[in-house]
Order: structure tokens, then C-alpha cells, then sequence
């Protein structure tokens, strides 16, 4: 058994003043009674909310401060898990969010990665970190997924939580660590600092509009910015009420969006997901008899905004959810270091399909040529995006040197290819490392390609990937899932069929036909996975 020295535990810098006023905290006693979150058929008061994260701070630190000790949280998406994160952040440590649908060797690899000194896990996932706790002497709290209470009658005597005062944190202490997907290289913990997710808070409040009076339906993962930053942080931000799904699944959506033609009921106003979800929601639509699709139309169409990100969005899938709802999805781009970065407008008539808008307010953008390395200056252009302002990530946790090369005069290099039209609207190509396939002397855009193919009338979902090829370096190949009842379906016809769409040399050189393409967690297909697997 090792322990980590008491340095590590309470890593400060010297002569910091604790000035935040907390925004959260605040805002909670302004909002009081009024219904935060519904979460397990619950409903919970902002006021409850504050309240708890009080108690749970108290058995966390003590009413100390933890002076940004890590602390690890395997809480599935619930009020459990914001109550615990609003727990760390009362307390004056780093929420650390892990998701239960990791390995246990991924979520080990997080808590030691980041020099956890606390870990919360709920009773369902309780035994995936006894062994790293055991080995590292980490106090283990084991939580109801319900509440978050704690669990084997570890209760103590409730204290009056509002006699005691807190700790005061100042803005720029750090707050949060996620970690990134890991598609190239093993994940790395991104640290952010409280001003930068109030930054992020208050750029999506002003572009979308958010109010007191919006309603959202969380269906997403709560260990990504999508989830914790875009859903859950904004709509505590402004006193909206979050309602929880732990898990997605499409019927129970479109039961709860049919509560909104009920006068009486609690209306949902917005809903934010990744591409595969709106797939699979278009899909239950187009099984449901034809008598129940006007209802599950007209419930839909009573939302007032649908965002879509993470991936790409097809625009199979943006014009066919415009038939369905009459709503066009607002998409947006974002990634784990910078927040979001780029939106479409809040007025539909101005969006685009497959383009991801302008820069967001408080956002800097800027495009790099990728041969010269130089920052293009000219209205329209392509090139590496490059993000700069308030939002963006502090650093690498412990990584200096990644942390260093990660960055350009102040911008973060983003590895993503976009090109910027002369309005400046911006478009994301691809990813430099997966999606900028190069064939023959050629770059050509995987997403581009993905495009065409989705217009396909047999194909249902494709991915596109480079395979090494001794000619040409890198040749296309792609990977479909073909319609129901659909089976006739050969290279040769794909090349014919595309050859008017495409380039000969974009055209497929392979093709997997599958029942499935994997993703992970947040919709994104996992390509140099695919590409190996399928193509060896």
C-alpha cells in the first residue's frame, strides 16, 4: 500500500485570496422553491439542492477547504451526481466526473492520473475502485445514485449546515478536470479553472437565449462538456429545470416531449444530443402507426430549440428532422479543451446544414494553412482552427510539454480542418488526424465524403477512413449500414452511383458492409478503431 505525500493533497499556490463569490450559490437562494432538477420521478428545489451540496460538503472536508485536492465522482447522470459536484466546488476542490460505463482499468487510470485524494462512487459501481482507493489510502464515500446520501448507515447527526461558512474560492483556482476521448494517444486530464466554465456558461446563455423559464431533458453522459457544461452547468446557471434520463433511450423521449401538449404539464423548451440520438429518435418516429406520428410531430414542434454536436451532423438527418418537427437543428463546435466555440445563429432562417456558424460571444478564431503554417488573413480560406478567449482549457493536467505544444500565440490548436466563407460562417472539415485522408497527393475530407454516400437511397449510416495503401499512401474505404430490407449492395455500384457526386479519386476503394458502427459514449465512431478492425 502506497500512499500520496500530503504535498500532493493540498496543492496551492502561496498568498492565493479566496474572493469567489460563487455565482451558483447565489443564484440557488435567489431561485429558492422553484424546481431545479426532477431526477428518479423526483423533484428537488434549488434551495434542497444548495442545502444538500451543503451536507455533502461537510462530510466531504468539513466545512474546510480542500485547496484543490482532486475528487474523483463515478455517480451516474442524476441529482446524486450534481449534488456531489456542487459539493466539491463548495469545498474548494477539483471535481473529477467518471463515467460508469468505463472500464474498470480506464476509471483506475483516471483516479491515479489526476492524484485523487477523495473518491464518491453509487452503490451499483461501488466495487470498480476499492482496489485503487485501498491502494493510494483514499477515503471512500459509497452514495445513494438516488440523493448521493451515504450508504451502510454511515450517516451522521445533519448539522445546521447554514450556520456554518464556507470557504471562499477565488475564480481562478482550478475546478474541473475532464478527460479526453483518448483517440490518439492515451486520455489526458484537461483542468479547467472556475472563470473558465462561468465563461462558457455565460457565452451559450446569451447565443441560445436561456431563461429561468426553459425546461431541458438531459439525455446525455455527464463525464464530457456537452453534458456537464452546455445542460447541466447553464441550466442551474440561469434557475432552468434540468430533468434527468440516465440513459438514453428513444421512446421514453418522445413519451415525455407528448407530456407538452398536456396544458397542465411541465414543458420541455430544449433538448441537446448527439447525431445518433436524433437518428435514433427519427427512427422510433418511423415505426410508430401512422395515427400516433402527428402527436409525437406536434410535441416535438413544441419544443423551442434542438442543438446538435459532438459529431457531425448528416444533413440526411437535419432535413429529415425538419419534416418530422419543422425544426431546424442548431448545430454547434466544440471540444473538450476550448468548450464551444462556434454556433450557428439562434434565428433558424440563418442557419446551414453541415456548417457550425460563427465564432460565439467572448470567442477568438483563427485559421492556420496547413503547408505554410501561416494564419490566414483573408475573408474565406481553409485551414487548422484555432481557438483563443476565456473558455479555453488551463493546461494538461501534469503535462507541461503537451500543454505547451498545444498551443499558438495564445491559440489553441485544434487539429480540426475548417473552412471560413466570406461572411465568416465556418465549416469543419475533419479532424487533421482521421478525417484528412491523403490519397495520391490528394487531401480529401472523410466528412465530405460521408456526405454523399448518407444520400444514398439504401444506405442508412456509413463512416469514412483512410487505409494504408502502398500506391497512393492512404485509399478511401467505407464502412455502411444499409436500410431495412435492403441487401444489394457491391463496391462496384457504390463507385457508380458516386461517380457523378465525387472526384474519381474520392471514390471508394473498399467497402465493409455492417449490422452496426460502434461509438462511444458520445456518438463519435471511434475511426482509427474502425479502420483497423475492419480493414486490417
Amino acid at each position: 500500500m502506497r500512499c500520496w505525500p500530503l504535498s500532493i493533497h493540498h496543492r496551492i499556490s502561496s498568498g492565493l485570496k479566496l474572493i469567489w463569490k460563487r455565482s451558483f450559490w447565489e443564484k440557488a437562494q435567489e431561485y429558492g422553491s422553484k424546481t431545479a432538477i426532477i431526477s428518479r420521478k423526483n423533484n428537488y428545489s434549488y434551495h434542497q439542492l444548495l442545502h444538500d451540496a451543503k451536507q455533502k460538503a461537510l462530510l466531504l472536508a468539513g466545512g474546510k477547504d480542500l485547496e484543490q485536492a482532486r475528487v474523483a465522482v463515478l455517480v451516474p447522470p442524476s441529482y446524486a451526481y450534481i449534488s456531489w459536484q456542487w459539493a466539491v466546488w463548495l469545498s474548494g476542490g477539483v471535481f473529477v466526473p467518471l463515467s460508469p460505463s468505463h472500464p474498470q482499468e480506464e476509471l483506475e487510470y483516471f483516479v491515479r492520473d489526476a492524484e485523487a485524494t477523495h473518491i464518491v462512487v453509487s452503490a451499483e459501481s461501488q466495487d470498480k475502485l476499492t482496489q485503487v482507493a485501498g491502494e493510494y489510502c483514499l477515503p471512500y464515500l459509497r452514495v445513494s445514485p438516488v440523493d448521493g446520501s451515504l450508504l451502510m448507515g454511515s450517516e451522521r447527526k445533519k448539522p445546521n449546515v447554514d450556520a456554518i461558512e464556507f470557504p471562499l474560492i477565488d475564480k481562478k483556482r482550478n475546478a474541473m478536470i475532464i478527460y479526453t476521448s483518448g483517440t490518439t494517444s492515451r486520455p489526458k486530464g484537461v483542468l479547467y479553472t472556475h472563470d473558465m466554465i462561468e465563461a462558457q456558461i455565460k457565452s451559450l446563455v446569451e447565443a441560445w437565449q436561456w431563461s429561468s423559464h426553459d425546461h431541458i431533458l438531459n439525455v446525455l453522459p455527464l463525464h464530457h462538456v456537452h453534458g456537464i457544461v452546455n445542460v447541466v452547468c447553464c441550466a442551474l446557471y440561469c434557475g432552468a429545470t434540468l430533468e434527468m434520463m440516465e440513459k438514453f433511450q428513444p421512446q421514453p423521449v418522445w413519451e415525455r416531449w407528448m407530456l407538452n401538449l398536456i396544458p397542465q404539464g411541465s414543458h420541455i423548451t430544449l433538448f441537446m444530443a448527439v447525431p445518433t440520438i436524433y437518428h435514433r429518435l427519427i427512427q422510433m418516429y418511423e415505426a410508430a402507426p401512422p395515427g400516433i406520428q402527428p402527436l409525437l410531430s406536434d410535441a416535438a414542434k413544441s419544443l423551442r430549440l434542438f442543438v446538435s454536436g459532438s459529431a457531425a451532423l448528416p444533413e440526411t438527418t437535419f432535413h429529415r428532422w425538419k419534416d418530422i418537427t419543422g425544426h431546424l437543428i442548431l448545430e454547434r463546435y466544440g471540444m473538450t479543451e476550448v468548450g464551444m466555440a462556434l454556433s450557428n445563429p439562434l434565428k433558424e432562417e440563418e442557419r446551414r446544414p453541415g456548417w457550425v456558424g460563427y465564432p460565439l460571444p467572448g470567442v477568438q478564431v483563427q485559421l492556420k494553412d496547413e503547408e505554410s503554417n501561416q494564419w490566414i488573413t483573408e475573408k474565406a480560406g481553409r485551414g487548422e482552427l484555432l481557438v483563443k478567449g476565456p473558455n479555453v482549457f488551463r493546461e494538461y493536467w501534469n503535462r507541461p510539454e503537451a500543454t505547451a505544444a498545444a498551443f499558438d500565440r495564445g491559440y489553441f490548436l485544434t487539429g480540426d480542418i475548417a473552412q471560413r466563407d466570406e461572411s465568416g460562417f465556418y465549416q469543419i472539415i475533419g479532424r487533421s488526424s482521421v478525417d484528412i485522408i491523403k490519397s495520391g497527393g490528394y487531401k480529401l475530407s472523410a466528412l465530405e465524403i460521408e456526405r454523399v454516400y448518407l444520400q444514398h437511397p439504401a444506405i442508412q449510416q456509413c463512416t469514412c477512413v483512410g487505409i494504408q495503401d502502398d500506391d497512393l499512401g492512404e485509399s478511401v474505404a467505407l464502412v455502411i449500414v444499409l436500410k431495412k430490407d435492403e441487401s444489394d449492395m457491391s463496391l462496384e455500384k457504390l463507385r457508380e452511383w458516386g461517380k457523378d457526386k465525387l472526384a474519381p479519386y474520392k471514390l471508394p476503394k473498399k467497402v465493409k458492409i455492417v449490422k452496426e458502427i460502434p461509438v462511444n459514449a458520445m456518438g463519435k465512431v471511434q475511426k482509427k478503431q474502425v479502420a483497423q478492425e475492419m480493414f486490417g
